[in-house]
């Protein structure tokens, strides 16, 4: 039996860099993708950049050279994922005023972000008990999957992060006293932001995992791991585990919250209409809706082509009522 090589390459990357001009970039990086049939998302701030796009490899690779021709983005570093299926129904060059949503100005994080820790190097730390552990990320992916004796904050997005840090910092707080601090994230781009934050808070000794969980869990055996569960990642593998293998999840099309068995099980499960989640948050209209996309993108799937009013993962289905509280936002895709 031959294995099928991989048609697409889905590539993550982000940079902290001084963009004043990021306006200027927007319009040719958006034709440069137009015309090599890239899809995906890239956020251009003063800050930096920030996206997942996916092409054909020799397509994507052409986009990435011609931001590295750039000297500011010249050690731009991105992660890689194959897939037989182009994940992104649209390219979209977005301005922000942020590449990864904290709300706090001021910061700098391409200056002063917290000591990279190596994945070999991270069980160590994590293991000396005078060390906080803390798991930036979302309330929803926390729940899928988190790296032992981490602390959950339970966030409903990364605004949430600086309340939470304030709150902890008080007296009979996990962070009163200004403990060493280790952090970690997806892909590192939050805790780049999270550690800038915790110094200009007055924490000395803060540290985050180089690369992120999906480094970690690329780098380090699964017998010496630390990590427990799968990752969430937004793409159509909605998560992954030791080796990066796709992991056990789905997501619901409806409110865009990965679903574990339990989930799928669940009576309020109705593929592409709602899910234990969100049941109870559509109207019946909205509900016979989603049900005439999922219908049509089945239908498209057997005909072997694409359905245009399918959204890509992490993408709302527009409908009053929106997503539940926590649901993804794709500013965190790292």
């Amino acid at each position: 039996m031959h294995s099928v090589t991989p048609r697409f390459l889905t590539v993550a990357l982000y940079q902290f860099v001084d963009l004043p001009d990021c306006a200027a970039l927007r319009a040719p990086l958006q034709a440069l993708c137009d015309e090599r049939g890239v899809r995906g998302m890239l956020l251009l701030a003063p800050e930096g950049i920030n996206g997942t796009i996916a092409g054909e490899p020799a397509d994507v690779l052409a986009v990435l050279a011609w931001l590295r021709s750039d000297p500011r983005f010249a050690a731009l570093q991105h992660k890689e994922a194959h897939a037989q299926r182009m994940p992104f129904y649209r390219m979209r060059v977005r301005l922000k005023r942020e590449i990864v949503t904290l709300g706090v100005p001021g910061l700098n994080p391409a200056r002063n972000a917290g000591t990279y820790v190596k994945p070999e190097d991270w069980n160590a730390l994590i293991d000396d008990p005078g060390v906080v552990v803390v798991d930036t990320r979302n309330d929803y992916e926390v729940g899928i999957g988190t790296f032992e004796r981490a602390v959950n904050p339970h966030t409903r997005s990364f605004a949430e992060f600086p309340a939470w840090v304030a709150a902890q910092s008080g007296p009979g707080g996990v962070l009163a006293g200004k403990p060493r601090v280790a952090m970690f994230c997806t892909g590192g781009i939050r805790c780049e932001k999270s550690t800038a934050f915790l110094k200009s808070q007055g924490f000395e000794e803060v540290f985050h995992l180089e690369g992120g969980i999906l480094k970690y869990l690329e780098t380090v055996p699964e017998e010496t791991s630390r990590w427990h569960g799968d990752c969430f990642v937004f793409d159509e593998r909605v998560s992954v585990g030791h080796g990066l293998v796709p992991g056990h999840h789905q997501l619901c099309r409806s409110c865009r919250m990965p679903l574990g068995e339990a989930e799928l099980q669940s009576p309020h499960y109705v593929a592409g209409v709602s899910c234990p989640y969100c049941h109870g948050t559509r109207t019946a209209e909205q509900e016979r809706a989603l049900a005439e996309r999922e219908r049509q993108m089945q239908l498209a799937a057997r005909r072997g082509q694409e359905h245009i009013g399918a959204r890509q993962p992490g993408t709302p289905v527009r409908v009053h009522g929106g997503a539940p509280e926590g649901a993804p936002q794709k500013d965190d895709t790292a």
